[in-house]
């Protein structure tokens, strides 16, 4: 298979020269299905950077996901959270070209699901975080009016090894149009100090709110100096049709 050979590496928190919120939104907008897998060793190694999106099953993952990239039905929102039981990859890039993957990872903690389900999940996504090489960054959607769980907290706890080594992360702070300004302002402030040196953004589907400033910083970390640009970048070879 050819891959791009070339290893993530740390970027500055500022948005990369010549891209702005609505390059990088008309980059998430090229998101197309990739690949689904219900175990780890079913996901395709890639050698782009790779982004995963994770949380509670009713913080508002999907429907997230869905406005970032513009498109309406590209996440699963199930009227039912916690019953995707998958990890989802999307290429992003130009036809032909995939310079980077999403990675939309099951929801946890929702009640209606098993707790065989649950435990087996677990360990998957635990499997995951820790485990996947090409795996550049990992945004935590939280919803503002339950702040950090307790399952959320025991998530960066997983995550924080690699953090120090330069894994990138975001809390997103999901339905923010729910609160008021200074409901807005108390919980960003709480979730900075609790975030570990990670970004905290407040998000709203409904409002458009930082939707630009997301999809700048998604493309920062996909694009770190030294990594080979979107134009150049070879093409993620398509999953076999037995997977899609």
């Amino acid at each position: 298979m050819t891959t791009t050979p070339s290893t993530p590496q740390a970027v500055a928190d500022t948005p990369s020269p010549g891209i702005d919120g609505k390059a990088a939104l008309g980059w998430m907008h090229t998101a197309r299905f990739f690949t689904t897998a219900a175990q780890l060793h079913q996901l395709p190694v890639v050698d782009v950077p790779e982004f995963a999106f994770v949380g509670r099953s009713n913080a508002g993952k999907s429907t997230s996901i869905n406005t970032l990239t513009q498109q309406n039905q590209l996440a699963f929102a199930s009227k039912k959270p916690g019953r995707t039981q998958h990890i989802n990859l999307f290429s992003l890039g130009k036809k032909g070209v995939t310079d980077a993957v999403l990675a939309d990872l099951p929801g946890y903690g929702y009640a209606a699901v098993s707790r065989e389900d649950k435990k087996r999940w677990q360990q998957v996504m635990v499997n995951y975080l820790v485990s996947r090489p090409s795996l550049t960054g990992i945004v935590l959607l939280c919803d503002p009016r339950l702040g950090l769980t307790e399952l959320d907290e025991a998530l960066l706890d997983i995550i924080r090894p690699r953090v120090e080594q330069g894994l990138k992360f975001l809390i997103l702070l999901t339905k923010a149009d729910k609160l008021t300004r200074v409901e807005q302002a108390k919980i960003l402030s709480i979730t900075k100090l609790n975030a570990g040196g990670g970004e905290v953004m407040l998000f709203s589907a409904l409002k458009k709110q930082n939707v630009d400033k997301v999809a700048q910083l998604l493309w920062q970390w996909s694009h770190p100096e030294g990594l080979v640009s979107p134009e150049a970048a070879p093409a993620v070879p398509d999953a076999p049709a037995d997977e899609q």
